[in-house]
């Protein structure tokens, strides 16, 4: 068996659970069958365990260097990158009028978990190009879509989303990189970014930036984004590169996990280079000018779902290591037990099963969460009417990106203490899991980002609506099970409507002090959403009496029992404003 990840609970997920299968009856999907699908998923983990796995140590350790000029990664990650698009795989979810699979994006979220487990950092390369081509595939001009997303697609080029800069960080309405309208409709850019990951590197033929930046005539904050596509060579008409664009490092970060991804500062416009004779970086504009953010979230919820499953597949691969050695490990004995009696095997310690069942239920909740979305996705892509599912998919994606964050990185907590001493020296993978994990509640807007994106503009700002179809859905659950689960879950929804009622109350006189504690709101919501994801799986299991489904009905008993009640906690706590009123200078 895999310790990346269950094959088992995949299957389980998408067939017996989402019923995948069923979306090959509609036009989207028609080219496609179950057998297209457990084809992709055994490639996958394939290419994963042999391509991606066996330099996962490696390049935690040899981390990319920079010389003032070139950035050199581990050979491997090039071999790995190289071997995802040989198999098509950069493409999969893409349409087939754009040379990809057509996919449903829920098949290929189980693929990338391969990946994600078997090595994150190197799986962060074509999650990153992916999302670009699809913003350029979306947005972009034919003639600019035509010049970079076939060579993304084919592995040729790589791509980045380059949004933070120095000054600025999350709070993009500051961002200082401006764009200089030209005579021959490109455009010439000026600033620097930072936190750009896959920013330069020698693994590919050329590098794609997604470059927001400022019009000299834009209007303030966020409505005068624009958004531009920068390339490090320029393209020409042929396919074939051209001068080398004013592009350039002012260095690389040095990041405590995901170290293989390489993580840059470039700089656009210094003068290093000069494109056709003149400064600044040659760039192509993605969308309309003054609209950039509204395309650049197609990258960023596709991204947060991604970050989501990241975090969801390096749970589940600490979780299948941990449980792997504690099967193998003699130590202690039973309270009792003879002093001379023969050690017993960690899992026969009732503590070392909570800690191993506490991360059954963080990771296969989270991957549970993040296939939900995914096929959310799927539903809004191929129904004839979507409306219902985008809304869902809406107030659902910033949980998909910040639950798994925070609660598979707690798994990993606990892997580590499964292991004892072991767990936390470089001869076992778990620390460094933790480590590629904690940078997850920080990628793609950080935990409070999330929260106030939730409670402020997915629940207040919708008035509430897309709840309502949430709160529908779960009664819907609740339905079908007879188990004291149901009027757990009933009660917890009716709790947290309550907290949105009395919070929106609030926002009407004085939203800051609304927003002050979104993050319990997104604490409570996501444990609430989780609770709910697994009991629906229980009841997928039907009457099946075997060994999966027995530790299935198990996670989720121990999450109703030890996980949920923290919700009334969460929700009370919005009540304090401690922290509102606390002076900084008190602290």
């Amino acid at each position: 068996m895999s310790v990346l990840l269950s094959r088992h609970n995949l299957e389980f997920c998408l067939y017996d659970w989402l019923g995948t299968d069923e979306l090959t009856s509609r036009s989207l999907y028609a080219d496609h069958d179950h057998s297209t699908f457990a084809g992709l998923l055994e490639l996958s983990e394939q290419l994963a365990t042999e391509k991606f796995a066996p330099h996962n140590r490696a390049s935690d350790l040899t981390e990319p260097t920079w010389d003032g000029t070139t950035v050199t990664v581990l050979p491997e990650v090039g071999e790995a990158i190289r071997a995802f698009a040989d198999a098509d795989l950069m493409g999969a979810s893409f349409p087939t009028s754009a040379g990809g699979m057509q996919l449903p994006i829920s098949v290929h979220t189980a693929s990338m978990l391969w990946f994600h487990a078997a090595n994150v950092a190197t799986a962060g390369y074509p999650l990153l190009t992916s999302g670009n081509a699809h913003v350029l595939l979306e947005h972009a001009s034919a003639e600019v879509a035509d010049m970079f997303v076939p060579h993304l697609l084919s592995g040729r080029f790589l791509g980045t989303m380059a949004l933070s800069e120095p000054a600025a960080g999350s709070n993009l309405a500051d961002l200082t990189t401006r764009a200089e309208r030209q005579d021959d409709g490109a455009y010439r850019l000026f600033g620097q970014k930072m936190w750009i990951s896959g920013g330069d590197h020698e693994l590919s033929e050329n590098i794609v930036h997604l470059v927001l930046a400022k019009l000299p005539d834009a209007p303030a904050g966020t409505a005068g984004i624009s958004l531009f596509a920068v390339p490090k060579f320029l393209v020409n008409p042929d396919g074939s590169l051209g001068e080398r664009n004013d592009v350039v490092l002012s260095g690389i970060n040095h990041k405590m996990g995901w170290r293989g991804t390489v993580n840059t500062a470039p700089v656009f416009g210094s003068g290093a280079h000069l494109p056709g004779g003149a400064p600044g970086a040659v760039g192509y504009l993605v969308g309309e000018e003054n609209r950039g953010l509204r395309c650049m979230f197609t990258l960023m919820n596709e991204a947060r779902i991604g970050v989501g499953s990241a975090a969801a597949a390096l749970g589940s691969t600490a979780y299948l290591k941990s449980l792997s050695y504690a099967r193998s490990r003699p130590q202690g004995r039973l309270l009792g037990a003879a002093l001379d009696s023969p050690q017993v095997l960690l899992t026969q310690h009732a503590d070392v099963r909570r800690m191993l069942l506490a991360q059954k239920a963080y990771a296969e909740g989270a991957i549970a969460l993040v296939l939900y979305a995914s096929r959310l996705v799927d539903d809004e892509r191929s129904l004839e009417d979507g409306s219902e599912s985008s809304r869902l998919l809406a107030l659902l994606t910033p949980v998909a990106k910040s639950w798994p964050a925070q609660w598979c990185l707690a798994a990993n907590d606990l892997a580590i203490q499964v292991l004892g001493g072991a767990g936390y020296t470089r001869d076992y993978d778990v620390e460094q899991h933790y480590r590629d994990n904690r940078l997850n509640p920080i990628h793609e807007g950080t935990h409070g980002i999330q929260a106030q994106d939730l409670l402020g503009r997915k629940v207040l700002g919708d008035g509430g609506a897309a709840l309502s179809l949430l709160a529908t859905r779960m009664a819907k659950t609740v339905a079908r099970t007879d188990s004291v689960h149901g009027e757990a879950l009933t009660q917890a929804m009716e709790s947290l409507g309550s907290a949105t009622t009395r919070v929106g109350a609030i926002a009407l006189e004085d939203p800051a002090r609304a927003m002050a504690n979104a993050t319990a709101y997104l604490e409570a919501f996501g444990h609430i959403v989780v609770a709910w994801l697994w009991l629906d799986q229980v009841v997928a299991l039907g009457d099946r009496a075997d060994s999966f489904a027995r530790g299935k009905r198990a996670a989720c008993e121990w999450f109703f029992a030890s996980e949920l009640p923290r919700v009334g906690v969460w929700l009370d706590s919005m009540a304090d404003e401690t922290a509102f009123e606390l002076d900084p200078d008190w602290l």
